[in-house]
């Protein structure tokens, strides 16, 4: 069952303005990240569904969540249809995040009252997506839309919750374009955990990434 009210989950991703994405299939080693954006300053983290028993693993990271990082909302991410979205909500997901569109994972986690944020390439699908009850949308790919794309949907659709993920970089020119453009907050994937950062166990220069990053998305909201 999930930890954080909708609203909470909401307003912390507001706040933060960062969203990280990852997957691991060492329980340890994405603990280690979470605590490292945790200590960033970070209050949302998204496992995403990418490898087999995934879900095994956002078992152990939400149980340690619990107990380490209280105040630290986990989701799930990557999720494509109903019965995944039930599973991760049964593990404790307090909210859920897709690639695309799913009609059906809208109800299950409307049913249960946890942010759903589809990933849509076009007006119409964030649209329909609002229709269904997403207070969040997820743009994606972003690298591939760009921040004109946001700019243009919010004229027409001003009370829009864009989450932009895909190229988004930890630097200030890439930043301060997204959040000049609208955006609600960004999904941080690859670019925020360096392969040779994972490798080398250097937690701290994770730290300082999503210390860096907070800062210039502070300066541009």
């Amino acid at each position: 069952m999930a930890k954080f009210s909708k609203l909470e989950v909401l307003q912390t991703i507001k706040d933060s303005g960062i969203v990280p994405v990852f997957y691991h299939k060492d329980p340890k080693v994405t603990a280690n990240v979470a605590r490292a954006c945790h200590e960033g300053g970070i209050r949302v983290f998204e496992f995403t569904n990418r490898g087999d028993f995934a879900h095994e693993v956002f078992a152990e990271l939400n149980k340690y969540a619990l107990a380490e990082l209280p105040d630290m909302i986990i989701g799930a991410g990557s999720v494509v249809d109903a019965a995944t979205a039930a599973l991760y909500i049964q593990l404790g997901a307090n909210f859920i995040v897709g690639p695309c569109f799913n009609s059906e994972v809208a109800v299950i986690c409307n049913r249960r009252g946890i942010p759903y944020a589809p990933g849509c390439g076009s007006i119409t699908e964030v649209g329909t997506a609002q229709q269904a009850g997403c207070d969040l949308v997820k743009i994606f790919p972003g690298d591939v839309l760009g921040p004109a794309f946001v700019k243009a949907l919010l004229g027409p659709m001003p009370w829009s919750k864009v989450l932009i993920t895909g190229g988004v970089k930890p630097d200030k020119e890439n930043l301060e374009s997204w959040f000049k453009a609208g955006a609600f907050a960004v999904g941080m994937g690859s670019n925020l955990f360096p392969k040779e950062a994972i490798n080398s166990e250097n937690w701290a220069s994770i730290t300082a990434l999503c210390k860096e990053s907070l800062t210039i998305i502070k300066n541009n909201k």
